[in-house]
Protein backbone atom coordinates (compact mmCIF):
# COMPACT_ATOMS: atom_id res chain seq x y z
CA UNK A 1 0.00 0.00 0.00
CA UNK A 2 1.24 3.59 -1.30
CA UNK A 3 0.71 5.43 1.74
CA UNK A 4 -0.79 8.68 1.74
CA UNK A 5 1.52 10.54 3.89
CA UNK A 6 4.66 9.38 6.19
CA UNK A 7 7.34 11.03 8.13
CA UNK A 8 11.01 11.35 7.23
CA UNK A 9 12.86 10.96 10.23
CA UNK A 10 16.50 10.15 8.90
CA UNK A 11 18.20 13.64 10.14
CA UNK A 12 19.01 14.42 13.49
CA UNK A 13 15.72 13.36 15.29
CA UNK A 14 17.23 10.25 17.01
CA UNK A 15 20.54 12.00 17.68
CA UNK A 16 18.48 15.01 19.42
CA UNK A 17 15.95 13.13 20.95
CA UNK A 18 18.74 11.19 22.38
CA UNK A 19 20.17 14.16 23.88
CA UNK A 20 16.47 14.45 25.76
CA UNK A 21 16.46 10.93 26.99
CA UNK A 22 20.37 11.05 28.69
CA UNK A 23 20.21 14.15 30.11
CA UNK A 24 16.85 13.41 31.82
CA UNK A 25 14.83 16.41 29.98
CA UNK A 26 11.97 15.14 28.55
CA UNK A 27 9.21 16.81 29.98
CA UNK A 28 7.98 20.45 28.83
CA UNK A 29 11.46 21.88 30.34
CA UNK A 30 14.89 21.79 28.34
CA UNK A 31 16.73 23.71 25.66
CA UNK A 32 15.28 22.04 22.53
CA UNK A 33 11.70 23.84 23.32
CA UNK A 34 13.16 27.57 23.26
CA UNK A 35 15.50 26.58 20.37
CA UNK A 36 12.33 24.98 18.53
CA UNK A 37 10.47 28.18 18.93
CA UNK A 38 13.28 30.92 18.34
CA UNK A 39 14.18 28.79 14.65
CA UNK A 40 10.23 28.84 13.68
CA UNK A 41 10.18 32.88 14.71
CA UNK A 42 13.05 33.31 12.39
CA UNK A 43 11.99 31.14 9.40
CA UNK A 44 8.59 33.16 9.71
CA UNK A 45 9.83 36.58 10.29
CA UNK A 46 8.23 36.73 14.07
CA UNK A 47 9.41 38.67 17.21
CA UNK A 48 8.01 35.76 19.29
CA UNK A 49 7.04 32.12 18.96
CA UNK A 50 5.40 29.83 21.67
CA UNK A 51 5.11 25.89 20.93
CA UNK A 52 2.01 24.05 22.05
CA UNK A 53 1.09 20.71 22.51
CA UNK A 54 -0.42 20.55 19.08
CA UNK A 55 -2.22 22.62 16.42
CA UNK A 56 -5.74 22.72 17.82
CA UNK A 57 -4.27 23.85 21.76
CA UNK A 58 -2.80 26.88 19.41
CA UNK A 59 -5.50 28.32 17.98
CA UNK A 60 -7.44 28.36 20.98
CA UNK A 61 -4.86 29.70 23.16
CA UNK A 62 -4.49 32.46 20.43
CA UNK A 63 -8.23 32.93 20.27
CA UNK A 64 -8.37 33.41 24.59
CA UNK A 65 -5.72 35.36 24.03
CA UNK A 66 -6.88 38.27 22.31
CA UNK A 67 -10.22 37.88 24.33
CA UNK A 68 -12.19 36.13 21.94
CA UNK A 69 -15.46 34.48 24.00
CA UNK A 70 -18.69 34.00 24.47
CA UNK A 71 -20.95 36.53 21.87
CA UNK A 72 -18.64 37.03 19.69
CA UNK A 73 -18.49 35.52 16.00
CA UNK A 74 -15.14 34.12 14.21
CA UNK A 75 -14.84 33.58 10.70
CA UNK A 76 -13.61 30.60 9.33
CA UNK A 77 -13.78 28.50 6.09
CA UNK A 78 -16.17 26.06 5.66
CA UNK A 79 -13.59 24.00 3.61
CA UNK A 80 -10.58 22.93 6.23
CA UNK A 81 -10.28 20.60 9.48
CA UNK A 82 -12.85 20.36 11.95
CA UNK A 83 -10.25 21.81 14.55
CA UNK A 84 -10.22 25.34 12.95
CA UNK A 85 -14.15 25.83 13.89
CA UNK A 86 -14.15 23.60 16.96
CA UNK A 87 -10.91 25.87 18.39
CA UNK A 88 -13.38 28.92 18.44
CA UNK A 89 -16.15 26.57 20.15
CA UNK A 90 -14.10 26.19 22.43
CA UNK A 91 -13.95 29.80 23.94
CA UNK A 92 -17.78 30.16 23.65
CA UNK A 93 -17.56 32.16 20.88
CA UNK A 94 -19.60 31.20 17.69
CA UNK A 95 -17.56 30.02 13.99
CA UNK A 96 -18.95 31.54 11.28
CA UNK A 97 -18.43 30.04 7.98
CA UNK A 98 -17.09 31.50 4.35
CA UNK A 99 -17.23 30.01 1.41
CA UNK A 100 -13.90 28.81 -0.86
CA UNK A 101 -12.74 30.46 -4.09
CA UNK A 102 -12.93 28.04 -7.06
CA UNK A 103 -9.40 28.89 -8.37
CA UNK A 104 -7.34 27.60 -5.73
CA UNK A 105 -9.95 26.42 -3.07
CA UNK A 106 -9.09 28.98 -0.48
CA UNK A 107 -11.27 31.00 1.74
CA UNK A 108 -12.89 33.37 -0.74
CA UNK A 109 -12.41 37.00 0.76
CA UNK A 110 -15.72 38.46 -0.52
CA UNK A 111 -17.56 35.77 1.24
CA UNK A 112 -15.65 36.61 4.48
CA UNK A 113 -16.95 40.31 4.00
CA UNK A 114 -20.31 39.46 3.46
CA UNK A 115 -20.34 37.52 6.70
CA UNK A 116 -19.58 40.33 8.65
CA UNK A 117 -21.67 41.63 11.65
CA UNK A 118 -20.90 44.11 14.85
CA UNK A 119 -20.80 40.40 16.43
CA UNK A 120 -17.37 39.70 14.58
CA UNK A 121 -14.31 39.50 16.15
CA UNK A 122 -11.78 38.22 13.89
CA UNK A 123 -11.28 36.14 10.84
CA UNK A 124 -9.10 32.89 10.36
CA UNK A 125 -8.09 32.09 6.66
CA UNK A 126 -6.57 28.70 6.44
CA UNK A 127 -3.75 27.92 3.95
CA UNK A 128 -5.69 24.83 3.02
CA UNK A 129 -3.44 21.68 1.96
CA UNK A 130 -0.38 23.74 1.60
CA UNK A 131 -1.08 26.72 -0.90
CA UNK A 132 -1.13 30.39 0.49
CA UNK A 133 -4.36 32.15 0.96
CA UNK A 134 -4.64 35.67 -0.48
CA UNK A 135 -4.03 37.54 2.64
CA UNK A 136 -3.86 40.93 1.62
CA UNK A 137 -7.27 40.38 0.65
CA UNK A 138 -8.43 39.21 4.16
CA UNK A 139 -6.07 41.93 5.82
CA UNK A 140 -7.45 44.42 3.49
CA UNK A 141 -11.03 43.25 4.51
CA UNK A 142 -9.75 43.38 8.59
CA UNK A 143 -8.75 46.73 8.64
CA UNK A 144 -11.37 48.20 7.43
CA UNK A 145 -13.87 46.18 9.70
CA UNK A 146 -11.03 46.61 12.96
CA UNK A 147 -10.88 42.47 13.25
CA UNK A 148 -8.06 39.99 14.31
CA UNK A 149 -6.32 38.02 12.29
CA UNK A 150 -5.33 34.74 13.05
CA UNK A 151 -3.32 32.86 10.29
CA UNK A 152 -4.14 29.20 10.28
CA UNK A 153 -0.45 27.87 8.46
CA UNK A 154 -0.87 24.27 9.60
CA UNK A 155 -0.80 22.60 6.23
CA UNK A 156 1.75 25.31 4.85
CA UNK A 157 5.30 24.82 6.72
CA UNK A 158 7.71 26.68 4.05
CA UNK A 159 4.73 27.83 1.28
CA UNK A 160 5.19 31.34 0.36
CA UNK A 161 2.86 34.56 -0.16
CA UNK A 162 4.37 36.96 -2.61
CA UNK A 163 7.75 36.21 -1.41
CA UNK A 164 6.92 35.79 2.33
CA UNK A 165 6.16 33.02 4.48
CA UNK A 166 3.01 31.34 5.69
CA UNK A 167 2.89 32.03 9.08
CA UNK A 168 4.41 35.80 9.24
CA UNK A 169 0.24 37.38 8.72
CA UNK A 170 -2.04 38.52 10.62
CA UNK A 171 -1.78 39.44 14.24
CA UNK A 172 -1.17 35.66 15.32
CA UNK A 173 -0.65 32.72 13.15
CA UNK A 174 -0.60 28.94 14.06
CA UNK A 175 1.08 25.91 12.85
CA UNK A 176 0.37 21.90 13.62
CA UNK A 177 3.67 19.76 13.78
CA UNK A 178 1.12 16.64 13.67
CA UNK A 179 2.61 13.04 12.11
CA UNK A 180 1.12 13.70 8.45
CA UNK A 181 2.37 17.72 8.61
CA UNK A 182 5.45 18.84 6.43
CA UNK A 183 7.53 18.75 9.37
CA UNK A 184 6.06 16.94 12.42
CA UNK A 185 6.70 16.81 16.28
CA UNK A 186 4.31 13.70 16.51
CA UNK A 187 1.97 16.09 17.95
CA UNK A 188 2.59 19.75 18.16
CA UNK A 189 1.83 23.34 17.51
CA UNK A 190 3.09 27.09 17.53
CA UNK A 191 1.78 30.34 17.84
CA UNK A 192 4.07 33.05 16.03
CA UNK A 193 3.35 36.84 17.07
CA UNK A 194 5.22 40.54 17.00
CA UNK A 195 3.09 41.38 19.75
CA UNK A 196 4.61 41.27 23.20
CA UNK A 197 1.49 41.52 25.17
CA UNK A 198 0.21 38.85 23.58
CA UNK A 199 2.70 36.63 23.37
CA UNK A 200 3.31 37.17 27.29
CA UNK A 201 -0.15 36.52 27.74
CA UNK A 202 -0.34 33.14 25.90
CA UNK A 203 2.95 32.11 27.89
CA UNK A 204 1.13 32.48 30.81
CA UNK A 205 -2.18 30.70 29.91
CA UNK A 206 -0.32 27.93 28.61
CA UNK A 207 0.87 26.52 31.36
CA UNK A 208 -2.05 26.84 33.56
CA UNK A 209 -1.94 30.61 34.04
CA UNK A 210 1.00 30.30 37.13
CA UNK A 211 2.48 33.96 38.66
CA UNK A 212 5.82 34.15 37.82
CA UNK A 213 6.76 35.41 40.55
CA UNK A 214 4.90 33.32 43.12
CA UNK A 215 5.33 29.42 42.30
CA UNK A 216 1.88 27.45 42.79
CA UNK A 217 0.17 31.00 42.86
CA UNK A 218 -2.89 30.62 40.11
CA UNK A 219 -4.84 34.15 39.47
CA UNK A 220 -7.37 32.39 36.93
CA UNK A 221 -7.56 29.49 35.09
CA UNK A 222 -5.14 28.73 32.64
CA UNK A 223 -4.33 25.69 30.66
CA UNK A 224 -1.75 22.92 30.17
CA UNK A 225 -0.62 23.47 26.27
CA UNK A 226 2.89 22.81 26.74
CA UNK A 227 5.25 20.83 24.10
CA UNK A 228 7.73 18.62 25.92
CA UNK A 229 11.15 19.02 25.27
CA UNK A 230 11.55 15.65 23.40
CA UNK A 231 8.85 16.69 20.23
CA UNK A 232 10.63 19.73 20.16
CA UNK A 233 13.83 17.70 19.82
CA UNK A 234 12.13 16.08 16.83
CA UNK A 235 10.74 19.43 15.51
CA UNK A 236 14.25 20.94 15.63
CA UNK A 237 15.79 18.21 13.45
CA UNK A 238 12.72 18.68 11.22
CA UNK A 239 12.95 21.82 10.69
CA UNK A 240 17.15 21.52 9.14
CA UNK A 241 15.61 20.05 6.50
CA UNK A 242 12.71 21.65 6.03
CA UNK A 243 14.04 23.37 2.38
CA UNK A 244 14.98 19.68 1.06
CA UNK A 245 10.94 18.47 2.18
CA UNK A 246 9.50 21.30 0.41
CA UNK A 247 11.63 20.83 -2.81
CA UNK A 248 10.55 17.28 -2.63
CA UNK A 249 7.34 17.45 -2.21
CA UNK A 250 7.38 20.63 -5.22
CA UNK A 251 9.10 17.98 -7.57
CA UNK A 252 6.60 15.76 -6.71
CA UNK A 253 3.48 17.85 -7.37
CA UNK A 254 5.36 18.55 -11.04
CA UNK A 255 5.95 15.07 -11.84
CA UNK A 256 1.98 14.35 -10.93
CA UNK A 257 0.99 17.69 -12.96
CA UNK A 258 2.89 16.40 -16.09
CA UNK A 259 1.57 13.09 -15.83
CA UNK A 260 -2.03 13.53 -15.28
CA UNK A 261 -2.42 16.82 -17.79
CA UNK A 262 -3.30 13.60 -20.28
CA UNK A 263 -5.85 12.38 -18.27
CA UNK A 264 -9.39 13.16 -18.66
CA UNK A 265 -11.83 14.20 -16.13
CA UNK A 266 -9.31 14.74 -13.53
CA UNK A 267 -8.23 18.48 -12.46
CA UNK A 268 -4.56 18.83 -10.50
CA UNK A 269 -3.34 20.84 -7.85
CA UNK A 270 -3.63 24.91 -8.66
CA UNK A 271 -0.51 27.30 -7.91
CA UNK A 272 -1.18 30.85 -8.17
CA UNK A 273 1.38 33.01 -9.51
CA UNK A 274 1.76 35.16 -6.57
CA UNK A 275 2.30 31.32 -4.42
CA UNK A 276 4.68 28.80 -3.49
CA UNK A 277 2.44 26.04 -2.91
CA UNK A 278 4.31 23.36 -0.81
CA UNK A 279 1.89 20.59 -1.64
CA UNK A 280 1.10 19.11 1.66
CA UNK A 281 -0.96 16.59 -0.19
CA UNK A 282 -0.92 16.51 -3.71
CA UNK A 283 -4.75 17.31 -4.29
CA UNK A 284 -6.99 16.29 -7.14
CA UNK A 285 -10.78 17.01 -8.09
CA UNK A 286 -12.82 14.38 -10.50
CA UNK A 287 -14.87 16.52 -12.76
CA UNK A 288 -18.19 14.87 -14.37
CA UNK A 289 -17.06 13.65 -17.29
CA UNK A 290 -14.28 10.90 -15.30
CA UNK A 291 -16.40 7.56 -15.71
CA UNK A 292 -16.06 6.76 -11.96
CA UNK A 293 -17.60 8.99 -8.83
CA UNK A 294 -15.19 10.09 -6.50
CA UNK A 295 -15.72 7.51 -3.98
CA UNK A 296 -15.47 4.92 -6.42
CA UNK A 297 -12.18 5.95 -7.45
CA UNK A 298 -10.66 5.88 -4.02
CA UNK A 299 -12.25 2.55 -3.26
CA UNK A 300 -10.95 0.77 -6.89
CA UNK A 301 -7.23 2.75 -6.15
CA UNK A 302 -7.15 1.29 -2.62
CA UNK A 303 -7.63 -2.42 -4.45
CA UNK A 304 -4.89 -1.32 -6.45
CA UNK A 305 -2.32 -0.27 -3.36
CA UNK A 306 -2.57 3.07 -3.75
CA UNK A 307 -4.10 4.70 -0.33
CA UNK A 308 -6.15 8.35 -0.77
CA UNK A 309 -8.29 10.52 1.26
CA UNK A 310 -11.33 12.71 0.61
CA UNK A 311 -10.84 15.96 1.02
CA UNK A 312 -12.38 17.34 4.59
CA UNK A 313 -15.89 17.43 4.68
CA UNK A 314 -17.88 21.18 4.77
CA UNK A 315 -17.47 21.68 8.01
CA UNK A 316 -21.04 23.51 8.03
CA UNK A 317 -22.98 20.46 6.92
CA UNK A 318 -21.77 18.00 9.26
CA UNK A 319 -23.91 17.78 12.82
CA UNK A 320 -21.46 19.75 15.71
CA UNK A 321 -21.68 23.03 13.40
CA UNK A 322 -24.76 22.73 11.12
CA UNK A 323 -25.63 25.21 9.04
CA UNK A 324 -28.90 25.64 6.67
CA UNK A 325 -26.88 27.96 4.31
CA UNK A 326 -25.53 26.71 1.47
CA UNK A 327 -21.81 27.59 0.66
CA UNK A 328 -21.61 26.16 -2.67
CA UNK A 329 -18.18 26.49 -3.82
CA UNK A 330 -16.60 25.01 -0.28
CA UNK A 331 -19.65 21.61 -0.82
CA UNK A 332 -18.30 21.13 -4.80
CA UNK A 333 -14.79 21.04 -3.95
CA UNK A 334 -15.40 18.63 -0.87
CA UNK A 335 -17.17 16.41 -2.51
CA UNK A 336 -14.63 16.12 -5.54
CA UNK A 337 -11.43 16.20 -3.96
CA UNK A 338 -9.01 13.42 -3.56
CA UNK A 339 -5.64 13.47 -1.41
CA UNK A 340 -3.18 11.15 -3.60
CA UNK A 341 0.14 9.98 -1.74
CA UNK A 342 1.95 12.91 -0.80
CA UNK A 343 5.26 11.75 1.66
CA UNK A 344 8.50 13.16 0.93
CA UNK A 345 9.47 9.47 0.46
CA UNK A 346 7.66 8.74 -2.81
CA UNK A 347 9.51 7.92 -5.51
CA UNK A 348 8.75 8.86 -9.25
CA UNK A 349 8.53 5.25 -9.77
CA UNK A 350 5.45 5.46 -7.23
CA UNK A 351 3.91 8.46 -8.78
CA UNK A 352 3.82 6.83 -12.18
CA UNK A 353 2.07 3.50 -10.51
CA UNK A 354 -0.63 5.81 -9.20
CA UNK A 355 -1.27 8.35 -12.02
CA UNK A 356 -1.07 5.19 -14.32
CA UNK A 357 -4.14 3.38 -11.92
CA UNK A 358 -5.81 6.36 -11.96
CA UNK A 359 -5.59 6.83 -15.97
CA UNK A 360 -6.57 2.88 -16.60
CA UNK A 361 -9.67 3.65 -14.40
CA UNK A 362 -10.61 6.66 -16.36
CA UNK A 363 -10.61 4.33 -19.46
CA UNK A 364 -7.18 5.47 -21.00
CA UNK A 365 -4.98 2.35 -20.49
Amino acid sequence: MIPVAEPDLRGNELKYVTDCVVSGWVSSLGKYVRAFEERMAELCGRRYALATSNGTTALHLALVTLGIGPGDEVIVPSLTFVATANAVSYTGARPVFADSEPDYWQIDPRSVERLITDRTKAIIPVDLYGHPVDMDAILEVARRHGLYVIEDAAEAHGALYKGRPCGSFGDMSCFSFYGNKVITTGEGGMILTDNEEWYERACLLRDHAMSKTERYFHPEIGFNYRLTNIQAALGLAQLERLEEFVEIKRRNARLYAERLAGVPGITPAPEARWARNVYWMYSILVDADYPLSRDALMAALRERGVDTRPFFRAIHTMPCHLREERLPVAENLAARGINLPSSVKLSEEQIDYVVRQIAELGGQG
